[in-house]
């Protein structure tokens, strides 16, 4: 089979501006970045307001191993499917980093005859949005230094900091770093820092979440950056530069429209990982998807327990809007994984590990019908698979009772998405979602991490480092407890060690570290061994990314 980047330059596109004016979108209302790009001004949005909102659908998946579940290409090849299949549909989507592309896990454009186009220029700077981020965040937490430095009119207290740098590329290196040697006149105040890698910033998460541009301004000026000496909060508005982070992300709020291999119109906005925030795409994109289509499809990061809970109980909350279905994406070999089987050797990708791996398809299955949405399971079928193993899941699916489709859209584009597209159809006309998010805002913070833990993760309890309850004391009695919870932890497992595989049971959620994320509105709990600035792998994918002689880029996946 040809590669992602011969199938994606081999591809009958459309000029932008024909995708835009197929869903009513008029031409001068878009902002071009060439010929295949755009955004579209809020501005400009602000005159389909009246249209009537679409059925949205949410896709997830099972928890991720190195086998791959396939949950961006099954959403894109789902878009296509219900394009096939006659439906006026839009995608609401996230962009990808430049960590992960030039990392293990590649880009966020899908793969095979189910890509948005052009992946080359998605996967890599597209239209600035996450440099902007990256540009704001970083002006910010200067700010904050040279506030030190300056008289600290503020009475910050340095070594309560909690604000980092950010940069968008895997470097475990500066994950911990020491800042300001040399003095005050060459460095600066002397203190321990770090980076996060820029989808984990706050000013990530706010973009995503903010409504307009008056609420991201907002959201910018309630950004906790540390405390005083005698335990107060200092906010972003305090320090008093959230105009010029308003001037630096005036164009990144503006969601970016494009279209997938057969011509299909999708908004790609926002890019917060699911591990370490809550994974969606902007609301402002979702919102705007919603009136330009029947059906809109968007998907939440990593498994149900990070993206989708998040996207219930963070996004829904939020934005107004809920999932009128939800797909969940597995794979054979990944449930063999569940089971038991490992990768690197065949003899143990058995049937017996598939039965066995049904377990953590099943948890995923019943955490999302807490929140009272229909389920499809989409099987994201492999070249490898078997008509015996993927008969095993289709039959394990009827029997707990929940729909189960094929989808071959790597192969075969929108039309091998056609029998997922009509399970989709099927599910919103006969069956009516009930959303309702699994806590209580107005619950103490260590009540909505047990409820997480134990009715999502499975989790006998809930465990704390001193620091994290000095830190829970801390932001209740600042009057900021009454925000939703976004745990950070590994996407490796349901649990919060990423070797223990399936649905396992008889564990404690251990959480190392609590602060507030007060402009994107929820409080992180920071879980296991989880990292918010990624390492490269032993033979990253920048070995294999290059650029030709007649200047075409090669490499990228």
């Amino acid at each position: 089979m040809k590669t992602d980047l011969e199938i994606a330059r081999e591809a009958d596109v459309k000029p932008i501006g024909e995708i835009a004016a197929s869903i009513g979108i008029d031409k001068e209302d878009l902002f071009p970045y060439g010929k295949h790009i755009a955004k579209l001004p809020l501005e400009a949005l602000d005159k389909y307001e009246g249209k009537k909102d679409s059925k949205l659908v949410l896709v997830t998946a099972i928890t991720a191993t190195p086998a791959g579940e396939g949950k961006t290409v099954t959403t894109i090849g789902l878009i296509q499917g219900l394009k096939k299949i006659g439906k006026n549909v839009v995608g609401a989507l996230r962009e990808p980093s430049l960590g992960p592309t030039f990392g293990i896990k590649g880009g966020a454009t899908g793969g095979g005859y189910s890509q948005v186009y052009p992946m080359w220029d998605i996967d890599l700077h597209f239209t600035g949005d996450i440099h902007a981020v990256a540009a704001a965040h970083n002006l910010l937490s200067a700010m904050v230094e040279n506030h030190l430095v300056a008289g600290n009119a503020l009475n910050i207290d340095p070594s309560q900091i909690t604000f980092k740098k950010t940069m968008d590329m895997n470097c475990r290196e500066l994950r911990h770093i020491v800042v300001g040697i040399g003095g005050k006149s060459m460095g600066g105040v002397t203190r321990e820092s770090g980076f996060v890698i820029t989808s984990a910033s706050e000013i990530s998460a706010i973009l995503a979440l903010a409504s307009d541009k008056k609420d991201l301004r907002a959201r910018l000026e309630r950004i906790v950056v540390g405390y005083t000496f005698d335990g107060k909060p200092v906010t972003a508005k305090d320090l008093g530069c959230v105009g010029s982070m308003m001037v630096i992300l005036k164009d990144a709020i503006n969601p970016n429209f494009v279209q997938t291999l057969e011509g299909v119109p999708v908004f790609i906005h926002g890019f917060p990982f699911a591990n370490i925030a809550h994974g969606a795409n902007s609301i402002i994109a979702t919102k705007a998807a919603l009136k330009f289509g029947d059906y809109v499809v968007t998907e939440a990061g990593f498994a149900a327990d990070l993206g989708a809970e998040k996207f219930m109980d963070i996004v829904c909350r939020q934005a107004g809007y809920s999932p009128d279905a939800v797909v969940i994406v597995a794979s054979v070999r990944a449930l063999m994984m569940h089971g038991g089987a490992v990768l690197k050797d065949e003899s143990t990708m058995t049937l017996d590990a598939l039965e066995k791996g049904f377990s953590n398809l099943d948890k995923h299955i019943e955490n999302l019908k807490q929140y009272g949405v229909p389920v499809v399971v989409a099987i994201n079928r492999f070249h490898t698979d078997s008509e015996e193993s993927l008969n095993l899941v289709r039959s394990h699916c009827d029997k707990i009772g929940v729909r189960v489709a094929m989808s071959d859209v790597f192969a075969k584009g929108g039309e091998g998405g056609i029998e997922l597209a009509n399970a989709v159809i099927d599910t919103l006309e006969t069956e009516k979602a009930n959303y309702a998010p699994i806590y209580e805002l107005d619950s103490s913070i260590e009540e909505k991490i047990k409820t997480i833990a134990t009715k999502i993760y499975g989790a006998d309890s809930v465990k704390y480092s001193a620091g994290a309850k000095k830190a829970i004391a801390n932001l209740e009695a600042n009057g900021l407890g009454n925000l939703p919870i976004c745990i950070a932890k590994t996407q490796a497992s349901i649990s919060d060690d990423p070797k223990k595989k399936g649905a396992p049971t008889g564990w404690d959620l251990n959480v190392r570290e609590v602060y507030v994320s007060a402009g994107a509105g929820f409080i992180v709990a920071v879980c296991g061994d989880m990292m918010l600035m990624p390492g490269l792998a032993k033979l990253p994918a920048a070995l294999n990314i290059d650029i030709d002689d007649e200047g075409r880029i090669i490499g990228l996946k």
